[in-house]
């Protein structure tokens, strides 16, 4: 049985979106079950046999400041679902609410894994191949040194695994272009470590990849720091906004692009869908000692029940587990002594 706690209070919607969301999941997984954190009088009219109530008497909002959501308000239905994992009732936790109080909430309340300095947000980013990038950080960390971006490496590499059960998913770095040569100084020093890493056999490094790379599917996973990660991310979501939006207005136009369109409708219905960012929604807070799942904020329903579905998927492919040995294997290549130079008389 997979057990999730889920901040039903989060987001730009709450309740209203959250709730919805479980029953259906809840309905596609006979072997999972759902803790509910929330307020009394909203939890009070969901029920279900794989459901238990948690009650909060807090709800932290979209812009409270870290201060308040971390010092002040203890009892938030956010904080009550990541206290969930911290006691060993549920392997995951979710929330769609503010990304910064649950990364600072998350850290306070799990503390980090041994072997990692930052945690990162990892998530996906729909490509020209029909499938996804994982990308991180996308945020949690502006200012990164080469180090903690090794371990964004191996933390991605140990999502994808656990996602699609590639052994050895390949990992390129971010930079301003392929050469070993471009880049700042801590980028440089960054391919250094992760190529001893691939050397070492702890990560599948591709090298360095640009920007198109990450759109192309190039690699399964591209490093960033969260400064880089996180104008990506806006940057592909208004791309899909945008073609949204440009597809609704020719059909507004005339008779004859109207036409056009409707003959076009099956190829840009497929298209409109593979690229729907909903189908994608559910960022990983990687380096903790505990899952937890971000949703996105404005989240309707069916993005929600993606998030959830990742989720489901980190804990039951045991996904804390395999970043714990991907770090531990690292560690040790880099430990290891050096190899005895045999000398030939």
């Amino acid at each position: 049985m997979i057990t999730i706690a889920v901040d039903c209070m989060g987001g730009d919607h709450g309740p209203q979106i959250t709730l919805p969301a479980c029953r259906a999941f809840l309905d596609n997984h006979p072997d999972a079950h759902l803790i509910v954190v929330g307020l009394p009088d909203v939890l009070q009219g969901f029920s279900h046999a794989r459901v238990r109530h948690v009650q909060a008497s807090e709800v932290v909002a979209m812009d409270d400041p870290l201060e308040v959501a971390l010092r002040k308000k203890k009892d938030s239905s956010m904080r009550v679902a990541i206290e969930q994992v911290k006691d060993g009732a549920a392997q995951v936790a979710i929330s769609a609410g503010n990304t910064g109080a649950l990364m600072a909430i998350s850290r306070y309340v799990l503390k980090t894994l041994d072997g990692i300095e930052r945690p990162a947000i990892a998530s996906q980013i729909p490509n020209a191949l029909g499938k996804a990038t994982t990308m991180l950080d996308l945020g949690a960390n502006v200012d990164c040194t080469a180090e903690h971006l090794l371990q964004f490496a191996l933390m991605g590499s140990a999502l994808v695994s656990a996602q699609s059960g590639s052994a050895a998913p390949t990992v390129g770095l971010l930079n301003i272009g392929e050469e070993v040569i471009k880049g700042n100084e801590v980028i440089k020093q960054a391919g250094e470590l992760m190529r001893q890493a691939g050397q070492a056999g702890a990560l599948n490094f591709f090298g360095n990849v640009e920007g198109n790379d990450i759109f192309k599917g190039t690699v399964e996973i591209v490093v960033c720091d969260g400064f880089v990660g996180n104008v990506a991310l806006k940057t592909s979501e208004g791309l899909a906004s945008m073609f949204s939006n440009a597809l609704k207005a020719e059909f507004s136009r005339s008779i004859w692009t109207k036409l056009a369109a409707l003959v076009a409708l099956p190829v840009l219905q497929v298209f409109k869908q593979r690229y729907d960012h909903r189908r994608y929604n559910g960022a990983a807070l990687l380096g903790l000692r505990g899952l937890v799942f971000k949703s996105h904020g404005s989240a309707d329903a069916v993005a929600f029940g993606h998030a959830l579905e990742r989720a489901y998927d980190a804990a039951r492919n045991q996904l804390l587990e395999q970043l714990q040995q991907r770090i531990a294997a690292n560690a040790a290549a880099v430990q290891a002594p050096p190899e005895p130079t045999v000398v030939t008389p």
